[in-house]
């Protein structure tokens, strides 16, 4: 998962009560689709910042419920306010809840993931990748958490 620290970081994540928050804002038909069908209770996701000088994944995050109707959609006052979704009276985007449950010692930065050979196929390493939910392996999850020397929270 993909976020913008100036908008939402880990340690945000991390002050957050019980560490926990749900994750709003998604945009992107496709982003929404695996977070819909493919996030399930308990299953882990790296957070990782984007759009600073050395993008890095940060720390690791659990599932702690799955995808429901992201209602900040039929919000206007909301930032992620939208328009066709409040004149069909439902909101079309999803939501999940994660909780902050590992700090990466070292962050793991874009860079080193492209120098290493294992992660070449990792779609967020593909020319044109910038969707904020992205399907990661169990061999890349696994080299980026051993990269990252995992501390629990």
């Amino acid at each position: 998962m993909k976020t913008e620290p100036d908008v939402f970081s880990f340690e945000d994540l991390v002050k957050a009560p019980n560490r926990t928050t749900h994750w709003e804002g998604v945009r992107n038909y496709q982003a929404r689709n695996f977070m819909r069908d493919s996030f399930k209770k308990g299953d882990q996701v790296l957070i990782y910042h984007s759009n600073v000088d050395e993008p890095s994944v940060f720390g690791i995050a659990t599932v702690v419920r799955e995808g429901y109707p992201d209602g900040f959609a039929l919000d206007p006052k909301s930032k992620y306010f939208d328009e066709d979704a409040k004149k069909k009276g439902a909101s079309p985007w999803i939501m999940v809840d994660v909780k902050a449950t590992h700090r990466f010692k070292t962050p793991v930065t874009r860079e080193l993931l492209k120098k290493e050979p294992r992660a070449k196929t990792m779609m967020l390493l593909q020319k044109g990748s910038r969707l904020s939910v992205q399907p990661v392996s169990e061999e890349h999850f696994k080299l980026v958490v051993d990269l990252g020397k995992p501390q629990k929270l």
